[in-house]
């Protein structure tokens, strides 16, 4: 085995939470999903499998919704892209939690969860490796709030572990930003009961067990849910 396939992690799914109405970027998005805006020259999803390609990831589960079919229409079931694309879609509106359980037959073991909004530069397999390592159930990414983002802190990280994140109580002793790379471990997706929910509520569920991991990305991110990002993106790209 060479050295590196021996540093590559077990985790070679994805599901990417695409299903969202992307009000923020209207009028660009009235009529197509975010997924399929353009972005330097090709929809900004084409930008993200080719990310998840370059961090070895095999298979993409993305949980769509809002005008879903031109997604379909446009990457069929990924193969062009040297990917497997699965299309779990939903019939109703269920918030980022739901979506994702929502896709639980197609989930492997482990896998990876992208926002749908999201390009980011950290190494996933060294993410990944922390993760298994760890033994435990769940991951979040997070990024250092240096005071220049425009958002306020989110997370308390306390001996390697998030132990409190919020998007509404927000603390002075909260250093730390979701970062936007999350794993789970299939066993935990059914743990919780609602139908439509944030995925908040598996972070909060695996905060109360000790089980969500921290590791903390250099690597700043970038996303296109507001115009400003659109653009900022762009520039990084080129």
């Amino acid at each position: 085995m060479s050295h590196e396939n021996m540093k590559r992690s077990g985790i070679k799914q994805i599901v990417i939470l695409a299903g969202g109405l992307a009000t923020r970027l209207h009028p660009i998005t009235i009529k197509i999903p975010k997924s399929m805006v353009s972005v330097s020259g090709k929809p900004f999803l084409e930008h993200q499998i080719a990310l998840c390609k370059k961090n070895g990831i095999e298979e993409i589960v993305l949980c769509v919704g809002h005008f879903w079919e031109q997604i379909r229409d446009y990457f069929g079931d990924g193969s062009r892209y040297g990917v497997r694309i699965i299309y779990s879609v939903e019939n109703e509106r269920l918030d980022t939690g739901g979506a994702l359980k929502n896709a639980l037959p197609y989930l492997s073991e482990k896998f990876f969860v992208l926002y749908g909004d999201s390009f980011l530069t950290a190494d996933w397999q060294a993410v990944a490796r922390a993760f298994e390592k760890s033994g435990e159930s769940g991951l979040m990414t997070v990024f250092r709030n240096d005071g220049t983002l425009n958002v306020p802190s989110q997370i308390i990280v306390k001996n390697g572990h998030v132990s409190e994140f919020t998007k509404t109580d927000f603390k002075p002793e909260m250093e730390f930003v979701e970062y936007g790379l999350n794993i789970f471990r299939r066993d935990i997706i059914d743990r919780i009961p609602e139908k439509s929910f944030p995925i908040g509520y598996y972070f909060d569920l695996l905060i109360a067990e000790n089980q969500l991991l921290s590791y903390e990305s250099p690597k700043k991110f970038f996303e296109i849910g507001c115009p400003e990002g659109l653009k900022e993106l762009e520039i990084y790209i080129g």
